[in-house]
């Protein structure tokens, strides 16, 4: 059996040597993932905002399509973007949260940012590092949802 600082690749300190935690703890957040939630989290803070980035070309390309009929047109249904009544035969794009806006004006709008210009409902985009930024949030409310829950039902 190899010994622990075999397996870990490590030296023992020598006497009167203290650890390295900062090293420890950059270690840590390269192991378990944090590094991208942590980089993106300290340029919000200091500066560096970072850009929503586009919504991804292939999820805007099957973006579902219809035609204006004349029942829509008499409703007076207007796009949320250019503010235009929806004529008869207008080409609209339907966004997965059942907005519907003209095609040319929510084409333009994603090429920009990748959420509904109604709701802030956010598709997916080509940006490998904004996607685990999403996934991170997402852990983090459930986190923070279960912690909710264990607290309510201990002293509830």
């Amino acid at each position: 059996m190899a010994s622990y600082y075999d397996e870990h690749d490590c030296e023992p300190l020598g006497e009167g040597e203290t650890p390295n935690h900062m090293l420890h703890l950059a270690r840590l957040l390269l192991d378990t993932g944090l590094s991208t939630a942590w980089e993106m989290e300290y340029s919000r803070i200091f500066g560096g905002q970072r850009q929503v980035p586009p919504a991804s070309k292939k999820v805007v390309e099957e973006l579902e399509t219809k035609l204006v009929n004349p029942t829509m047109a008499a409703q007076g249904l207007k796009c949320p973007v250019c503010l235009m009544e929806f004529d008869e035969e207008d080409e609209l794009k339907i966004l997965p949260c059942n907005h519907q806006f003209h095609t040319r004006c929510i084409i333009t709008w994603l090429k920009k940012v990748c959420s509904c210009p109604v709701c802030r409902h956010e598709l997916p985009t080509d940006d490998p590092d904004y996607e685990e930024f999403k996934k991170q949030k997402v852990r983090e409310k459930q986190r923070q949802q279960n912690l909710d829950t264990l607290h309510d039902s201990m002293f509830g």
